[in-house]
Order: structure tokens, then sequence, then C-alpha cells
């Protein structure tokens, strides 16, 4: 059973939504980690690097969380886990990554979700509080993501949330064991200013109609 979510001192950053909690990995998370990996295996193997042969055993997930802690302290990464609120489920993961300070102050982000929970939602409220944390925390002024051109479900949600295709990235990543072209995604501090004026307008047109 996962520890409560709530009251106990997390490791780094939380982030929360009406819906969702996110927050650094813990060990004690390890057993509900493996459960929804294994269970998703099929489902998210095309679209990962391989998975090595002991990627889910507790011994690995522990240097997870190793790295994780330190990556978020260091200011280099930060690795969520999601979880529902109502039940303290974990739905999937993303990552802030790559981050780069000085002239760039940009980072990459990274995600997936559990099987059972693909398709209701709950990464693009995920995706959207971590942009967020992104620009207000972090003060970052670019945010990256690049998915396969054939994982339609990925570029929708990228577009929904308000990332801009740039382009297209050849032998970008080696996904399921080979090296596979990337459609380049990006969102900026300022798309979210221009998106902003842009739902205050239209409310105010409503309100006026």
């Amino acid at each position: 059973m996962l520890r409560p979510l709530f009251g106990a001192e997390p490791v780094g950053p939380v982030l929360s939504t009406r819906r969702l909690l996110l927050r650094i990995a813990e060990n004690g998370d390890y057993e509900q980690w493996a459960d929804l990996r294994e269970r998703s295996r099929s489902f998210l193997k095309p679209w990962e690097p391989t998975w090595p042969p002991d990627c889910l055993s507790r011994r690995a997930f522990r240097a997870r969380v190793r790295q994780a802690v330190m990556d978020a302290r260091e200011d280099t990464a930060y690795s969520f886990l999601i979880f529902r609120r109502r039940d303290e489920a974990l739905l999937g993961g993303v990552t802030i990554g790559h981050l780069r300070r000085g002239a760039a102050q940009s980072a990459s982000i990274g995600y997936w979700i559990g099987v059972d929970h693909a398709r209701r939602g709950y990464m693009a409220e995920a995706l959207g509080v971590v942009l967020r944390f992104s620009f207000d925390s972090l003060k970052l002024n670019r945010v990256e993501a690049a998915c396969l051109p054939h994982n339609t479900a990925s570029r929708r949600l990228l577009e929904k949330v308000g990332f801009v295709e740039e382009g297209l990235a050849r032998d970008y990543f080696r996904i399921d064991g080979a090296w596979q072209d990337h459609v380049l995604y990006a969102f900026l501090e300022r798309d979210r200013r221009s998106q902003g004026r842009a739902a205050a307008i239209a409310e105010a047109a409503q309100k006026e109609a």
C-alpha cells in the first residue's frame, strides 16, 4: 500500500491539480511502479528505449530514486510520478530533463502513462501543471518535446496542451532497439502569454454575446 501522500514530507517539489498529485519517486513506490510498468509493457515498449533485463527490479528502482533526488537537488532534472488524488493510484510519470541554464533556459520533457489510465485526460492535466512549474518556478523560456512521427496519440496530446511542431530530427533517439526519426515540438514562455491573452479575449466575447 502506498504510504500517505498528504501529511508526509516529500523530497523535492510537489505539483497538484484537481485530480492529480505529482512528486519525486520514493523507495516505497516500488510495488505500484513495478506492477504498473509490467502490466503496461507491451503498451509502452514501442515508444521507449529498450528495456534492460533488470529494469523492473527493486535495485534498479532504488537507483532511479537516488538519481531523481540528486537531479532535483542539483537542478538538472525533475522526474515526477503522477498519482490520482482520490485513491493515490500511480498513473504514470513525467520528467523535465536536460535542463540548460545560462543563455538557453530550456529543458526537454518525456512522459509515460499506464495502459489502464490512457485516454482519460490525465497526461494533459499533468503536462499543464508541469509547464506552469517550468515557467513560474524554474524560470525557463523553452520546453521541448519529441515523439515518433507515427505516435498520433502523443502528437495530439502535445498539440492539445499548446506545443508547436518545429520540424523532424533524423535518427533522434534509439527507440525499441532502433534509431528512429522524431518530430520536434516546443512550448515557449511567450506562447503561454499569447494563449492567455487569446483565452481572455474569447471569454470577454462570450460575456458580451
